[in-house]
C-alpha cells in the first residue's frame, strides 16, 4: 500500500517554524513599548478583566491564524521574531481600545489603564508562549501534529495531510518549549528530561501533548486536538456522525443509564463521542472522572455538570514515589458518592475496578476503549484484566463484563470518506458463556460502514428504553440523511 505524499514545504525548514512564523519566542523579548509581565505584580480580577481577557485572547488568535493565512498565500517572508511581536501588540492595542468603547457605550465597568496594561500583557505571554505552536493550534482545521525534530507533519479534520517546516531552530529549542509548556500544565508539574523521557499532559484549549526523548533519536513530540468541546447529539447528527434513529437510541441510553463503552480506532471521534453522551445527563447528578490527563473538562462546565470531581493520574516523583494509577483513582471514585463514573479511557488494569464500578450501583458510566470492532472490545477488556493484580480468568472476567457493561457503541470512518466519522455498530450485552460474552447487535455496519438497524433490542432493555420514553419505531429503518 502506498504511504501518504508528503508535499515539500515551500520555504526551507531555517526559515519558519511551520506555518510561517520566524523561531518560537520561548521567552519573553520585552520588545517595543509597555511593560513586561514582570513589571506587573498581581494578575486583574473580576467580571471586567476577565471580559477584556478573553476579548482579547480570542481576537488575538484569530488575527494571528489571519496573517499566517494571508502570508502564506501571498509567499511572503516569514516575519522576525521582533515583527510577530510588535504585530501582536497592535492587535492587543486595538482590541482593548474596542472593547472599552463598546463597554462605556453600554454603561459597564471598565479597567483602570494600569489593570488594562496587566491584562494586555497576559494575554501576550499566553498566545507567544506557545512559540512556534501557536499559529498551528490557531488553525481550528488541524486535529494532528506530529513533530519529529525539524520534521512537522499536520493532519487537518478532512483527512489531508501536509508537511510543513521546523517550528524551532534547533533540538534544543523543542526541548525547551515543551519542557516548559509541561511544567505550567494542568495542576502541577510533570517533567520531560533523561530521566523522564516520556511526558503526557494537555494544553490550555485541552489538546494532549505527548512527548518523547533520550530513548529516541531526536525529540517527537505527538498533539492530539479535540475541534468540539461542548458537543451534543444533535450537532453529532448534523455532521453526519450518526443519525435521527441513533440520536433517540443513545439519547435514551444515557437516559435509562445504561453502561456504556464507546470503542474504535485512534483519533476516530471517542472522547467527543464520550462528551456527546455526557452532555444528556441530568445537571444534578454527582459525577467522578478518571483520566489520564485532564481532556474531558465536565468540570468546568457549571451550568450544565455543577458537581463533577475530575481526577488525573499522578506520575512517579524524582525519587520514583508518589504515583497514583488510574486503578487507584477508580477505587477512590468509588467512595466519593458518585452517580455515575467516567473513564475517559480503559487501557490497563484499571477495567476491573471500573467493571466494578458499573456493576456496584453506578449505573450510567461510561468509558472509552481502543477497538477495531465492537466484537474486539471484550476481548481487549479480557486482555486488559489478566493484567491488573486479581489476574482474573478469562471466565470470571467475561461475567463481570456481562453484569457491568449493557451497550457498546463503535465509531468507524466510512468507506472512500476520509476524515468522516460515523457510529457503525451498536452492540447490546446479553450475557456470558464461559470464553465467550454474548452480544445482539442493534446496528450493524452497512455497505459504508455506517450503521444500520440490524436487531431489536432484547426485552429487559427494552422495556428500560420505553421507560424512558423510547420509541422502538425508530429502529425500523435506517434514517442516514
Amino acid at each position: 500500500m502506498t504511504g501518504p505524499s508528503w508535499p515539500d514545504p515551500h520555504r526551507p525548514a531555517a526559515s519558519g517554524n511551520g506555518a510561517g512564523w520566524p523561531a518560537p519566542l520561548t521567552s519573553w523579548t520585552g520588545g517595543g513599548a509597555g511593560p513586561t509581565p514582570t513589571d506587573l505584580p498581581g494578575r486583574a480580577s473580576g467580571t471586567a478583566a476577565d471580559s477584556l481577557r478573553g476579548r482579547l485572547r480570542d481576537g488575538l488568535r484569530a488575527a494571528l491564524a489571519r496573517r499566517l493565512r494571508m502570508d502564506e498565500d501571498a509567499g511572503s517572508p516569514p516575519l522576525t521574531a521582533g515583527a510577530r511581536e510588535a504585530f501582536a501588540r497592535s492587535v492587543l492595542v486595538d482590541l482593548t481600545e474596542a472593547h472599552t468603547t463598546a463597554e462605556l457605550a453600554r454603561g459597564a465597568g471598565v479597567l483602570t489603564p494600569e489593570d488594562e496594561q496587566r491584562v494586555l500583557a497576559e494575554v501576550l505571554a499566553e498566545v507567544l508562549g506557545l512559540g512556534g505552536l501557536e499559529p498551528l493550534l490557531a488553525d481550528p482545521s488541524i486535529e494532528n501534529i506530529n513533530i519529529n525534530g525539524d520534521r512537522v507533519f499536520i493532519r487537518r479534520a478532512d483527512g489531508s495531510r501536509q508537511r510543513l517546516p521546523a517550528i524551532t531552530d534547533s533540538d534544543i529549542q523543542l526541548i525547551d518549549l515543551i519542557r516548559d509548556l509541561a511544567a505550567h500544565a494542568g495542576v502541577e508539574e510533570r517533567r520531560w528530561d533523561r530521566g523522564a523521557p516520556m511526558v503526557n499532559f494537555h494544553l490550555a484549549d485541552k489538546s494532549r501533548v505527548f512527548a518523547v526523548m533520550a530513548v529516541t533519536q531526536r525529540p517527537s513530540v505527538s498533539i492530539r486536538r479535540h475541534r468540539f468541546r461542548h458537543v451534543s447529539l444533535a450537532a453529532l447528527r448534523a455532521n453526519g456522525t450518526i443519525d435521527y434513529g441513533l440520536e433517540a437510541l443513545l439519547a435514551a441510553l444515557v437516559a435509562a443509564r445504561k453502561n456504556i463503552v464507546v470503542a474504535g480506532g485512534t483519533a476516530i471521534g471517542k472522547t467527543t463521542m464520550l462528551l456527546a453522551l455526557a452532555d444528556q445527563i441530568p445537571p444534578h447528578e454527582r459525577l467522578v472522572t478518571v483520566e489520564d490527563v485532564y481532556e474531558l473538562g465536565l468540570d468546568e462546565d457549571e451550568r450544565a455538570h455543577p458537581d463533577v470531581v475530575a481526577m488525573q493520574v499522578r506520575e512517579p516523583n524524582t525519587e520514583g514515589e508518589g504515583a497514583i494509577s488510574a486503578s487507584d483513582l477508580v477505587r477512590a471514585a468509588l467512595r466519593m458518592s458518585p452517580d455515575r463514573v467516567i473513564v475517559g479511557e480503559v487501557r490497563g488494569p484499571e477495567v476491573i475496578p471500573m467493571l466494578n464500578a458499573m456493576s456496584q450501583g453506578n449505573d450510567g458510566s461510561m468509558t472509552t476503549l481502543h477497538s477495531s470492532t465492537s466484537r474486539g472490545v471484550f476481548t481487549r477488556l479480557a486482555s486488559y484484566a489478566v493484567q491488573g493484580p486479581e489476574r482474573l480468568p478469562v471466565e470470571a472476567t467475561n461475567l463481570l463484563i456481562a453484569s457491568a457493561i449493557h451497550v457498546v457503541v463503535h465509531l468507524a470512518e466510512p468507506r472512500g470518506e476520509r476524515g468522516r466519522r460515523v457510529v457503525s455498530s451498536v452492540r447490546e450485552v446479553v450475557d456470558a458463556d464461559g470464553t465467550q460474552v454474548i452480544t445482539n447487535e442493534l446496528y450493524r455496519p452497512g455497505p459504508d460502514r455506517r450503521g444500520l438497524p440490524a436487531a431489536p433490542p432484547t426485552g429487559d432493555l427494552l422495556d428500560d428504553l420505553v421507560d424512558v420514553g423510547f420509541d422502538p419505531d425508530v429502529l425500523s429503518r435506517g434514517w442516514w440523511g
